[in-house]
């Protein structure tokens, strides 16, 4: 886990990691969340949407912006105060490993706070998921 203050956060900065997708995290949403719709947990149902396999839910797939956030930038001080989101291509569990990149495009001196511009990419490295974070720094 990184441990950045918001004085070491410059424009520029970049952080990324891999996540490989499993069934298990796709039940397991299903089961914290709810949802049960047929898409995500039902492959004859997918199919017959014209999806090549069932689709894991936008969420699970945007919840990595948590860990984007709270493990590496900045990490241990990370407050998530703003998110936006566009999802560009359904996901898929062979899609993976995902790779999560987030890169600082702006500060914001006076509240402490950053935008960071991040995409998911497939393991064919085409993005997913595209947005923007806007992400505060708390203090020691």
């Amino acid at each position: 886990m990184n441990n950045y203050k918001y004085e070491d956060i410059k424009i520029g900065m970049i952080e990324q990691f891999n996540v490989n997708l499993t069934e298990n995290m796709v039940d397991d949403f299903c089961k914290i969340t709810g949802d049960i719709n047929p898409l995500h947990i039902d492959l004859a149902y997918a199919k017959s949407k014209g999806f090549k396999e069932k689709v894991v839910y936008g969420m699970l797939t945007s919840s990595f912006l948590s860990t984007l956030a709270g493990v590496y930038l900045p990490g241990k001080y990370s407050l998530i105060h703003e998110v936006d989101i566009l999802y560009k291509k359904p996901v898929f569990i062979s899609d993976s490993p995902l790779t999560i990149r987030g890169e600082v495009v702006e500060k914001n001196d006076l509240f402490k706070q950053f935008t960071i511009k991040f995409d998911i990419l497939n393991k064919e490295n085409k993005k997913v998921v595209r947005g923007t974070m806007k992400v505060g720094v708390l203090d020691e």
